[in-house]
């Protein structure tokens, strides 16, 4: 099952690269499209529209507390977004690493480096719940909108605990629950890929956190996810619908930020 899971993510995450977009907007997702529940980089210095492609639902950078001279790592990287917003903020003296278990997604991401002529930013083909970087060597872990994708979810932030420096930090946005999800949600491919199905219950979420070893956990942001009724009643039917419009703010976007 759990090889499962990343399949299918691997699958829909190759359809974005090869299809240029992941981007749907609240209005027309349908169940073909990975589910967009991100935010607005405009403005934001180092952002690559070429980068983004709509699969982030949160700017971790904004919470990051990354210095120049910083050695970052971005868990997922996908085409290099938040990899290349890092890049600005650690300057020429730093050093961004991007791993992403998706080999379309690190082509992607190396075509962006290469076009952009950056030579302290590097992207690498591998696993979250086995990191390829070394022990104690990262300043700053940041993600967005993947960590749900890992099926052991205390194993891949056992690896971000074992990467980072003594006293480093991460932030990372993501998706969690504040309750539960009809079954017909929970069991939707196009909903795990798109980090929705694959959501732990927020508290169950920052437990998983502190019991890698983390201390000062923060939620340092956080909003409601509203997926659109024609998406849903691809997968529920419609007493399920109305039973759970009543719950608001079931599925949240949060940015999460820790020590080590």
């Amino acid at each position: 099952m759990l090889n499962d899971v990343k399949e299918i993510v691997k699958e829909k995450y190759t359809e974005v690269v090869t299809k240029g977009s992941g981007c749907c907007g609240p209005s027309c997702c349908t169940p073909e499209e990975i589910i967009n529940v991100g935010e607005n980089y405009d403005g934001i210095e180092g952002y690559e529209a070429d980068a983004d492609l709509g699969l982030g639902c949160g700017i971790p950078t904004e919470f990051a507390k990354i210095k120049e001279g910083d050695t970052v790592l971005d868990l997922g990287a996908g085409a290099g977004n938040d990899v290349f917003v890092a890049r600005r903020i650690v300057g020429e003296n730093g050093h961004v690493i991007g791993v992403d278990m998706t080999e379309a997604m690190i082509k992607k991401a190396n075509e962006n480096k290469h076009k952009l002529g950056y030579e302290n930013v590097e992207f690498i083909l591998g696993d979250i719940e086995k990191l390829p970087v070394a022990d104690n060597s990262i300043d700053v872990a940041v993600s967005n909108c993947v960590m749900n994708l890992v099926p052991n979810k205390p194993l891949a932030y056992a690896e971000v605990y074992r990467s980072l420096k003594p006293g480093a930090h991460f932030s990372i946005s993501d998706i969690v629950l504040n309750g539960k999800l009809p079954e017909g949600i929970i069991n939707a491919a196009e909903m795990y890929a798109g980090c929705v199905s694959g959501a732990l219950e927020k508290s169950e979420y920052l437990r998983v956190i502190k019991e890698a070893g983390f201390k000062n956990i923060e939620v340092a942001k956080e909003r409601q996810i509203v997926l659109p009724d024609e998406l849903l009643l691809e997968h529920i039917r419609p007493e399920e619908l109305s039973v759970y419009k009543k719950r608001n703010g079931v599925i949240l976007s949060i940015t999460v930020y820790a020590e080590k």
